[in-house]
C-alpha cells in the first residue's frame, strides 16, 4: 500500500504528497499511523516562512548559524508527535500489533527501524490519543524540569522534583508546552504553580486542570506574585519560571517574576528574535538566569543518567496521573487526514484556534 505524506511545497502552501509503496527494512517495521499531534508552534514556523532553517544553514560542527541553507522548500517532514500500529514487522524487539509513539511528521505509515527510530511501545489502557505526547512532546517538557533540577544540584540530580518540589512555580504560556509543565511540576511536589496567560480561554484550560493562573493582560502578575510570594525582606517572586511562550515580551515577563538569582527555564522558540528583552533591567539588577531547555540536550554531566526514553517514562507517569483530564481539556481538534492541509493553513492565517489539533487516520 502507498503511503501519503503532508508536505509544505512552498510558504503558505501545504499539499498531501504520494510517497510510493514503501519496503520494510531489514530488522525494521511499517507503522501504519493513528494519531499525529500538530504543534502550532514550530510547524507553523515552516508555513508562514519564519523558521530560520529556512533562511540560513546551521553548522553542527562549530554550532553556529549563517552557511547557505539547504534549498528550503519543499518541507517534506513536518510534526513529531505520532502513534502507530506496527505492521508487516521484521524484527521481534516490536512484533506486529504493537501501538508505538514515533516521530516521523504527518503521513499515513512510515518503514520504521529501532536502530534509527525513536519507537516507545505504548502501555495497555492508555487512551491511544495521549501517546501524541510520549516520543517528543512529553519530553520536551520534563526536560524543562531536569534543567531546574540541574541548576539546583549539578550532576547529583535525582529526580525530575529536584527541580521544583517544595518551590513557587511560575509558568508562562498556557499553550500545550506550559500546560504540561505545569502538571509535571505539580506532580513532583511544587509547592505552588500558576499559569501567566493572557488568553481567557487558555486560562480556563488551565483552571479546568485544577492549576492556578494570572492574567497577563491586566494587573501586572509580576507585582501580584511578588506581593504574594515572599521570601525574605527584598526577596520576592517565583523561585523558577518556566517560560513556554514563544514571544519575546513573555521571557521578559519571565525574568521579572523571578526572585532574585532566580532562574528562566526557557523552552521557548523564537523565530524573530527577541529585541524586547530588558537586560538592562530585571535580568541585570536582581542577578538574573536563563537557562534554554530544548530537547536536542539534556544538561551536561546527566546524558548518562537521563535520556530520552527516561523522559518519555516520566510522561507516561504524568499521563496515569493526569491523561483524563488531559484528553478531555488539551485535545480540542480530531481532524481527518485528508482535511490536514486546510487545518494547518487556517492555523498560519489565525482563522482558526485549536489548543491540541490531532490528525486522524
Amino acid at each position: 500500500m502507498s503511503d501519503r505524506n503532508l508536505i509544505v511545497s512552498g510558504p503558505g502552501v501545504v499539499e498531501i504528497a504520494d510517497v510510493g509503496d514503501t519496503e520494510v527494512p531489514e530488522g525494521g517495521f511499517h507503522a501504519r499511523t493513528l494519531f499525529s499531534g500538530v504543534s502550532a508552534g514550530t510547524e507553523l514556523t515552516f508555513l508562514k516562512g519564519t523558521n530560520p532553517a529556512l533562511h540560513a544553514g546551521f553548522d553542527p560542527t562549530l554550532g553556529l548559524f549563517g552557511a547557505p541553507p539547504d534549498e528550503a522548500y519543499p518541507v517534506t517532514r513536518v510534526g513529531y508527535m505520532e502513534v502507530a500500529r506496527v505492521e508487516r514487522s521484521r524484527t521481534p524487539a516490536v512484533p506486529d500489533g504493537t501501538v508505538v509513539a514515533m516521530t516521523y511528521g504527518h503521513r499515513t505509515g512510515y518503514p520504521g527501524h529501532p536502530l534509527r527510530d525513536r519507537v516507545v511501545p505504548l502501555p495497555p489502557g492508555l487512551d491511544a490519543v495521549l501517546g501524541i505526547y510520549v516520543a517528543h512532546m512529553g519530553p520536551i517538557c520534563a526536560n524543562g524540569l531536569l534543567h531546574a533540577a540541574a541548576d539546583r544540584f549539578g550532576p547529583a540530580v535525582r529526580s525530575l522534583a529536584d527541580g521544583v518540589e517544595g518551590l513557587r512555580v511560575a509558568v508562562v504560556g498556557a499553550g500545550v508546552v506550559g500546560l504540561l509543565t505545569a502538571l509535571f511540576a505539580r506532580l513532583n511536589g511544587a509547592a505552588s504553580v500558576v499559569v501567566v496567560d493572557p488568553t481567557p480561554a487558555r486560562r480556563e484550560v488551565a483552571e479546568a486542570l485544577g492549576l492556578a493562573t494570572l492574567d497577563s493582560s491586566g494587573d501586572d502578575p509580576a507585582v501580584i506574585l511578588k506581593t504574594r510570594w515572599r521570601h525574605a525582606d527584598g526577596d520576592r517572586g517565583a523561585d523558577v519560571v518556566f517560560q513556554c511562550r514563544g514571544q519575546a515580551a513573555a521571557l521578559h515577563l519571565g525574568l521579572r517574576l523571578l526572585r532574585p538569582q532566580g532562574t528562566v527555564i526557557d523552552l521557548a522558540f523564537y523565530p524573530g528574535g527577541a529585541d524586547e528583552v530588558r537586560l538592562g533591567e530585571e535580568f541585570h539588577h536582581n542577578g538574573l538566569a536563563v537557562r534554554c531547555a530544548q530537547i536536542g540536550r539534556v544538561p551536561r554531566g546527566l546524558a548518562h543518567a537521563w535520556d530520552r526514553e527516561r523522559l518519555s517514562a516520566a510522561t507516561l507517569d504524568l499521563l496515569r496521573a493526569d491523561g483524563d483530564a488531559i484528553r478531555k481539556h488539551l485535545v480540542t481538534a480530531l481532524v481527518p487526514f485528508d482535511e490536514a492541509p486546510a487545518l494547518l493553513t487556517d492555523l498560519a492565517e489565525r482563522r482558526r484556534n485549536e489548543l491540541q489539533a490531532v490528525i486522524t487516520f
